[in-house]
């Protein structure tokens, strides 16, 4: 169970590490976020239009500016226990739960289009933080190397120290800056297409690096932040009817990245070896319907996220040794998160009958990507959240300039929740330094640890303000 500049720019634009649906946010600016993330038939903003549907921007003339900053706050808890006998004979049940203390992360976004109502061509330009993940769960103080122990108290044994057979303090962040360019192209006043590439930076920092192979002397090593550069597309297509049914379809590629390279040390501060891992932004497909008339406007959004197709996803359990004392056994080293693809529902109401005062009401449903079996792999990404609310408004201060705001309460939606695993071989393979455990390639491949548990939820909170500054006045239905 042991198992620059333009960095700052990448922190600055990607601090947000909780995500919504799997390692995903659901919306980039206050406006987009308070319809539940819904834009792909329904742009209400620049940045909801370039991040979900790069023909949408079709439908903003002259140039316009945004720029939001989101402050988040986030309760994760990790739980987990283990049966009576395993501290030893006559031991009782041990279980616990630790709570997270990162504090609140912040998120700006940027975005800017630009057009003329007498041309075809919009064009477009946005940096958005569009991902990411991180706990931080300090080390269990009533464990069994404490002097003054008490197993019949609450003891978390999933944080036990590593010595002990636990993860001790666990640790990750994860960030993903995403820059895209946008074309997007008026076929006829009511059908538009777009393009976008994108280029992306990440940066991944794990304590303690479950990627890395462990030594039985130290256990797993402590990773830097590595750093690795991604390039993708995305494709759209929209259609206005002019009488208030509108219509949005985009396909994001796979954003295809380097690989991180950690450089590690021990708890003992000696080196460990540089470790590789990839992990891609997954392929997501959505579509968007919108309907405006009157004072109401109406969005709906579905999208589907490709995690079983992606890079660092895909593959799940151990890595097995192919050479060496232990060949054909685990190393201890973990393949990938092992995530299953998700559907997420995003709704959103925006009510104008009010004078400069819009408001706004969104929800988003996300499926959970984790695998009851393998919950114990994604403890670094505990942050899923199955229901989203949001509130907003805006205030029209000017022809020109507008301010937005968005209130966010999500919960998991109850527990992620499976066994403990243990990768060291069963009582038919014993060499002396390779402890006894229940992994058996053939009826226990993941080392399930039986009548033992791992489970997290969360809730989380968010306050985002946002502006809008059009560069020449706005044209109403009277000009």
């Amino acid at each position: 169970m042991r198992h620059t500049l333009l960095k700052t720019f990448i922190l600055l634009f990607s601090t947000l590490i909780y995500s919504q649906a799997g390692h995903i946010m659901q919306g980039v600016s206050s406006v987009n976020m308070s319809m539940g993330g819904a834009a792909t038939g329904q742009p209400l903003d620049i940045s909801g239009a370039l991040h979900w549907n790069p023909a949408a921007v079709s439908s903003f003339d002259g140039k316009i500016f945004s720029f939001d900053a989101g402050f988040f706050f986030s309760s994760p808890e990790l739980s987990s226990s283990l049966p009576a006998g395993m501290l030893g004979p006559g031991a009782p049940a041990v279980s616990g739960v630790t709570e997270d203390d990162r504090g609140v992360s912040i998120l700006p976004n940027l975005a800017y289009v630009w057009g003329n109502e007498e041309s075809k061509h919009t064009w477009g330009v946005s940096a958005f933080g569009i991902s990411g993940f991180g706990v931080t769960f300090p080390e269990e103080s009533n464990n069994p190397l404490s002097p003054d122990f008490n197993p019949t108290m609450d003891s978390n044994p999933i944080n036990y120290p590593q010595q002990a057979m636990g993860f001790g303090r666990v640790e990750s962040d994860y960030m993903l800056l995403q820059i895209g360019v946008t074309w997007a192209y008026e076929l006829s006043d009511k059908f538009s297409v777009g393009i976008q590439p994108t280029i992306n930076f990440g940066g991944l920092e794990l304590e303690p690096n479950p990627i890395a192979t462990p030594s039985q002397e130290f256990g797993y090593p402590k990773s830097k932040r590595a750093w690795a550069t991604g390039f993708g597309a995305q494709f759209g297509l929209y259609f206005d009817s002019g009488t208030g049914f509108k219509a949005g379809a985009s396909y994001k590629t796979v954003q295809s990245f380097s690989e991180f390279e950690f450089e590690s040390t021990y708890l003992s501060g000696t080196s460990a070896p540089e470790e590789k891992f990839q992990m891609d932004y997954p392929a997501i497909l959505s579509f968007g319907l919108g309907y405006s008339a009157g004072d109401f406007d109406l969005a709906v959004d579905y999208r589907n996220v490709n995690y079983e197709n992606t890079e660092g996803f895909e593959k799940s359990g151990w890595t097995i040794a192919s050479s060496g004392p232990f060949m054909g056994f685990p190393n201890g080293s973990v393949e990938g998160f092992g995530w299953k693809n998700i559907s997420v529902i995003s709704a959103g109401v925006q009510y104008k009958g009010i004078d400069k005062l819009p408001l706004r009401f969104g929800y988003t449903y996300s499926d959970n990507p984790i695998r009851d079996e393998l919950t114990f792999f994604s403890v670094p990404a505990t942050a899923i959240i199955k229901n989203a609310f949001q509130v907003g408004l805006s205030y029209e201060v000017s022809d020109n300039l507008t301010l937005d705001g968005v209130f966010h309460y999500g919960d998991s939606g109850g527990s992620s929740e499976g066994p403990l695993l243990n990768p060291t071989p069963d009582q038919d393979f014993n060499m002396d330094g390779f402890p006894d455990g229940p992994w058996n390639a053939d009826t226990n491949p993941l080392g399930i640890i039986p009548g033992s548990t791992v489970s997290y939820d969360m809730t989380t909170s968010m306050v985002m303000f946002g502006m809008s500054y059009t560069f020449s006045p706005k044209e109403t239905s009277e000009d």
